[in-house]
C-alpha cells in the first residue's frame, strides 16, 4: 500500500509589533484551519523582527524544508514595512514595480487623495511574482515561487486566503473529531498512546483544562480518512468507559 502524500507548509510572523506584545497574532489560527480544509498541514510557524537578514534566513529555511510557505506582516506603504524587499534579497530577484499591481491601486485610489509614493510601495513585488486578489484594501498580496507573502491584517490576510481557495494543490483535508472526558490526561495517557497506535492515519490529541473545581481533557481526534476517523473515535470512547471514565460527544466547554 502507497502512503499518501503529505503536502506541509509553513508560516513566518513579521513584525516587531508581534515580539513586543502589542499586536496580538491571529493569522496563526486562521491560516492553520484554511490550510486543513485545503488538505495542507502547517507544520512550524516562526515570529521575526523587522529585520531584513531574520526575515531572510526564516523564509530560505522554511521555503525549502516545506511545500509551502506563508508570510504575515510588512508589507505596508510605510518605511518599516521591508518584506518584499528581505525575500527578495533571499531569493537574489530584484524588486520591481508590478504594472498590474499599479493600476490596481491607481484605480484604488483614484478617489482616496491619489497614488503617492508611499502608496505605490505597496506595488512592489520581487521580479516574476504572480499577485494575490485584495478585494478589500487593494493592494495585493503576492506569490512568488512557493511563496505567499499575504498582509499582516487579518481580515485582510483571510480575504486573501479566500482568493487561493482551491488554487493550490493539497491532499485529503484534514477531519477531526473531539470527545471530552472529566479526568486527568496522566491517568488515561498509556490508553490514549495504545489508541492511537491501533489507528494507522489517526492523531489523538489531548487537552487538559480546570473547570468548576475539576480537572478535565477534551481528545482531539484527527485524520483525513472519514472511516479511520470514526473508528478511532468509537474506540476511544469504548476504552474510556471501560476505564471507568464518562464521555462527553463532542467535547467539554471551557
Amino acid at each position: 500500500m502507497t502512503r499518501e502524500r503529505i503536502w506541509t507548509a509553513a508560516l513566518v510572523v513579521i513584525g516587531d509589533e508581534i515580539l513586543s506584545g502589542r499586536t496580538q497574532d491571529r493569522n496563526v489560527a486562521q491560516l492553520a484551519t484554511w490550510l486543513n480544509l485545503q488538505g495542507i498541514r502547517l507544520t512550524e510557524v516562526r515570529i521575526v523582527a523587522d529585520d531584513m537578514a531574520r526575515i531572510g534566513e526564516a523564509v530560505t529555511a522554511l521555503a525549502g524544508a516545506n511545500d509551502y510557505l506563508f508570510t504575515t506582516g510588512g508589507i505596508g506603504p510605510t518605511h518599516d514595512d521591508i518584506t518584499v524587499d528581505a525575500i527578495a534579497a533571499a531569493l537574489g530577484l530584484p524588486v520591481i514595480v508590478h504594472p498590474r499591481a499599479r493600476e490596481i491601486l491607481e484605480a484604488y485610489y483614484a478617489t482616496r487623495g491619489g497614488l503617492t509614493e508611499a502608496r505605490l510601495r505597496m506595488a512592489r513585488t520581487p521580479e516574476g511574482a504572480e499577485l494575490i486578489e485584495n478585494r478589500m484594501s487593494g493592494a495585493p498580496g503576492i506569490r512568488v515561487g512557493n511563496i505567499f507573502i499575504l498582509a499582516g491584517i487579518p481580515h485582510i490576510a483571510g480575504m486573501m486566503l479566500e482568493g487561493l481557495t482551491g488554487r493550490i494543490e493539497g491532499g485529503r483535508p484534514l477531519l477531526s473529531r473531539t470527545i471530552g472526558c472529566w479526568t486527568a490526561e496522566s491517568e488515561v495517557a498509556d490508553l490514549l498512546r495504545e489508541t492511537e497506535a491501533a489507528h494507522a492515519g489517526c492523531q489523538i490529541g489531548s487537552y487538559p483544562f480546570f473547570k468548576e473545581g475539576r480537572v478535565g481533557a477534551n481528545f482531539v481526534i484527527r485524520s483525513a480518512d472519514h472511516r479511520a476517523l470514526e473508528a478511532c473515535v468509537d474506540d476511544l470512547a469504548r476504552r474510556l468507559a471501560a476505564a471507568g471514565r464518562e464521555t462527553v460527544a463532542g467535547g467539554i466547554s471551557t
